[in-house]
């Protein structure tokens, strides 16, 4: 796709990101993105193999089912009006065809109360899990992060980006590939603190896993010019923990599970921010194949 093309349609879904409480409508977006209604629908489609209509639907439900989890005294009306449906029992329809329970249910079912996740079953017979399993065993998450993991809570400055858009797990490790082309001609991989990170748009407990959006980053010390794909994007100021792990790749999960599950047991609420991660080496020059990483958990 045109690097053009790819600039403007991450400033579509940034600004969706950031309005998910307003009109989004495709005369609004269209508007925003200065495209004509049918080249939007069908660049946002190849672009992100979803409908403009079905993306903004299925943020809005993922949306509400995080502060369902994160939000407690919200109540499952207001979260239907603050979030474009016309009722409740539309809201509830809605949200039913995704997770296969009513909100109220999932809320009884969410991974803050330290419960076995149910499953149900989907139209085509096959059987998948509301949340990934990511709480099966509360202690064995509270015995890694004791065994692996060094915790602060932390006031971080703002931090600056260059970022390149991945959705799906599947490609990311092209998607950093890519931007390490992009930032070694300029330099930037000279830089003696030169790092990497990963920012998370979405949440694997509520968003399937070739869904998930996330930016594939390079951490900036000073500004630089980016056009095409690749973007600018900040991390603002604000209190976070921070989890210090050094890790073969394959224990992110267990370890992202890990600190949630640290940040409930301490009684710390998740800020409607955004988490992310910034890498300290690359795994493949450690000498057991490890990351050596801080995941960075935004609360109030």
């Amino acid at each position: 796709m045109n690097e053009e093309y790819i600039k403007r349609i991450n400033k579509i879904l940034t600004y969706i990101d950031n309005n998910l409480n307003s009109d989004l409508s495709l005369e609004k977006l269209s508007d925003f993105a200065y495209y004509s209604p049918f080249h939007l629908h069908r660049l946002f489609k190849a672009y992100t193999n979803e409908t403009l209509n079905s993306y903004i639907i299925r943020k809005r439900i993922e949306k509400t089912a995080s502060l369902l989890i994160h939000q407690k005294e919200t109540t499952v009306t207001e979260l239907a009006l603050n979030y474009g449906f016309n009722s409740n029992s539309s809201f509830t329809r809605t949200f039913k065809k995704v997770y296969g329970v009513c909100p109220s249910e999932f809320r009884k079912l969410s991974p803050n109360n330290y419960s076995k996740i149910g499953i149900v079953e989907s139209k085509n017979g096959q059987i998948r899990p509301i949340f990934e399993d990511y709480i099966c065993n509360i202690n064995n998450h509270k015995n890694w992060i004791k065994m692996n993991a060094k915790i602060e809570i932390k006031e971080i400055p703002k931090l600056d980006f260059a970022f390149l858009t991945q959705i799906g797990v599947s490609g990311l490790h092209n998607a950093f590939e890519k931007l390490i082309l992009w930032a070694k001609p300029k330099g930037l991989l000279d830089y003696p603190d030169f790092k990497m990170a990963r920012i998370y748009h979405d949440s694997f407990k509520i968003t399937e896993p070739e869904k998930v959006r996330m930016s594939a980053c390079v951490l900036l010390k000073e500004p630089i010019e980016v056009k095409g794909e690749i973007g600018l994007t900040t991390i603002e100021k604000g209190k976070y923990i921070v989890g210090h792990f050094e890790i073969e790749p394959i224990d992110f999960e267990k370890s992202w599970n890990g600190l949630f599950v640290w940040m409930n047991e301490n009684g710390y609420k998740k800020a409607d921010k955004n988490p992310f991660e910034i890498f300290h080496n690359n795994f493949s020059e450690h000498p057991e194949n490890k990351s050596i990483v801080d995941f960075y958990i935004p609360v109030i």
